[in-house]
């Protein structure tokens, strides 16, 4: 028989925290012991609270122990899943061959480990082991991430943190074409809706350079064809801003771009021409800015004619750094996406 003794203080905290501790357990053991400290027999305690001879000696002898602070302490009993000793195996398993779906994981796992589980006990153990279901992006096949690294490293970031300091001035450059087309989009609604498709097949060409820090676009279009001459065009328009310190422009390979006529001119303007890694659309900036372009003005939305289609692609690029500016200040970040090999698949 364990004997308490309950001070008039310890009965009003047992009363109080009976009813207004967090948690549930805590509570009822609040209950058990506020019970006891009214000498209620034993047997009639177990009856009013529900709990086992066995429990009540438990509560008890926390109590003895530690106090009401004792009492707090919650320690349920979690029994190890029989994945956990499979974990690490598991783990470089789905590491090198990532399921598509649950219960292509549940699958998997049981020709592999011989234990069977349902598909909710798995999708909780893929995420204990860190695993999220992500959407797979895409990668050109010919771009090799260590030559993106170096790339990185030893050009671009130098002359970004340049930028970032004002001794440099640095654009993106890039060319985008829309088709006059139906883009469609999410939205929220009702009932599903359609968005109108005009007919043809008309191109508004853009040849655009971003600036890295203040995310102004200098542009050239047209409906035709982009060619070195449009090129050609940009750099006069750049080299027409006056700008007094140094000029890079980092741009891909594309044979407009990276050709004779191109890169004499830059040279006579004193314009840098620094070209990407082949196979790195990823380390352009403006890669970002088309995707917002669509999203803010084509995703959804018909236009008659072809001349409301390029002006409202026209305008939104050219007053985005200012109608905008706090959009483009987060998605347009110096910060590039690089790829681990680990994190390609070949399967």
């Amino acid at each position: 028989m364990i004997n308490l003794e309950f001070t008039e203080e310890e009965k009003n905290s047992l009363y109080y925290e009976r009813f207004h501790h967090p948690h549930p357990r805590v509570q009822l053991k609040m209950e058990v012991l506020w019970l006891k400290s009214q000498k209620i027999p034993h047997k009639k305690i177990c009856q009013l609270a529900g709990i086992s001879p066995n429990t009540l000696l438990t509560y008890l002898r926390d109590y003895e122990e530690g106090g009401i602070e004792k009492l707090k302490e919650i320690n349920l009993y979690r029994p190890k899943s029989e994945l956990e000793s499979q974990r690490e195996t598991l783990k470089k398993y789905f590491e090198k061959n990532p399921p598509a779906t649950i219960n292509e994981a549940v699958y998997r796992r049981e020709k592999l480990t011989g234990i069977k589980r349902s598909p909710t006990q798995v999708r909780k153990f893929l995420k204990s082991l860190g695993m999220k279901c992500l959407k797979v992006g895409s990668l050109p096949s010919k771009a090799d991430p260590d030559e993106q690294e170096d790339y990185k490293e030893k050009k671009l970031e130098p002359r970004l943190n340049e930028a970032k300091e004002g001794k440099r001035a640095v654009f993106f450059v890039d060319a985008a074409h829309f088709v006059m087309g139906a883009f469609l989009g999410f939205v929220w609604c009702f009932e599903r809706l359609f968005v109108k498709s005009p007919s043809g097949r008309k191109r508004f060409n853009v040849l655009g350079a971003l600036n890295a820090i203040t995310h102004e676009v200098i542009l050239v279009t047209n409906d035709t064809y982009i060619t070195a001459a449009q090129v050609c065009e940009l750099l006069k328009k750049i080299a027409a801003l006056g700008i007094t310190i140094p000029i890079t422009l980092v741009l891909d390979n594309a044979r407009y771009q990276k050709c004779k006529i191109v890169e004499e001119l830059a040279l006579s303007l004193s314009i840098e021409l620094l070209y990407l890694p082949s196979y790195s659309p990823n380390l352009n900036l403006i890669e970002r800015l088309w995707k917002f372009v669509k999203k803010k003005c084509l995703y959804g939305k018909y236009y008659e004619n072809f001349s409301d289609f390029s002006s409202a692609i026209y305008e939104c690029l050219n007053d985005a750094h200012l109608k905008h500016k706090k959009e483009l200040d987060s998605l347009l970040t110096l910060r590039f996406q690089k790829f681990n090999k680990s994190q390609i698949m070949n399967v």
